[in-house]
């Protein structure tokens, strides 16, 4: 088969995507070009309007949209006293679709340890600053149970000591090492109902 460049590069941006590789990519490239009307067109079109117009909000870390107010901040359905911080996007939408938790989300974009992630890269002082300002009376912490997750979960509570806050965290029902947007409704259920707080250092 002729080496198209454009094709090539489409391959090799499909590939990064999480579970697929350059196999699974190519068989979808062949679907789009396959199917240039009905995929291509309005995906092109799309992906515009997503480059241009969500970004993430610099307060919570949730996605927003540039033509509206940030939905999680500025919750419509009630003033809640919960936060929920999560270590990304992935994991909130999780614990959302388990309708497990009602009350805000703060999603730190990373862990402490991860590779080129520093602290001051994450969402740790936008947090402090929304439980002072909106009156939280808990925050729980819903890290993973990796060592980057526990570690980034110990320098937010040391972070909130001076806040009147209860810090709790998710029960060790999560298995070592597991990931939060991996696991089950009824392990994140037995998790949140059973989480245990945490005591000031």
């Amino acid at each position: 088969m002729e080496n198209i460049n454009e094709i090539d590069e489409l391959i090799k941006l499909i590939s990064k995507f999480p579970g697929l590789g350059p196999k699974s990519a190519k068989r979808i490239v062949l679907k789009l070009i396959n199917n240039k009307d009905e995929l291509i067109k309005p995906m092109a079109n799309i992906l515009a309007q997503v480059y241009k117009n969500v970004t993430r909000c610099n307060s919570c870390g949730s996605l927003k949209s540039n033509l509206k107010d940030c939905t999680n901040c500025e919750n419509t359905k009630g003033k809640f006293n919960k936060i929920c911080v999560v270590e990304d996007i992935a994991d909130q939408w999780s614990i959302e679709n388990s309708n497990i938790f009602q009350g805000y989300f703060h999603i730190l974009g990373g862990t402490i340890s991860s590779v080129g992630q520093r602290k001051e890269d994450l969402l740790i002082n936008s947090l402090v600053e929304r439980v002072g300002r909106d009156n939280i009376e808990e925050v729980i912490l819903a890290c993973s149970n990796t060592v980057e997750g526990q570690t980034t979960a110990y320098y937010i509570q040391d972070s909130l000591k001076n806040t009147k806050a209860k810090v709790t965290k998710l029960a060790q029902g999560l298995p070592v090492g597991g990931e939060i947007e991996s696991l089950d409704d009824g392990t994140l259920f037995s998790a949140f109902k059973n989480r245990s707080k945490l005591n000031s250092g």
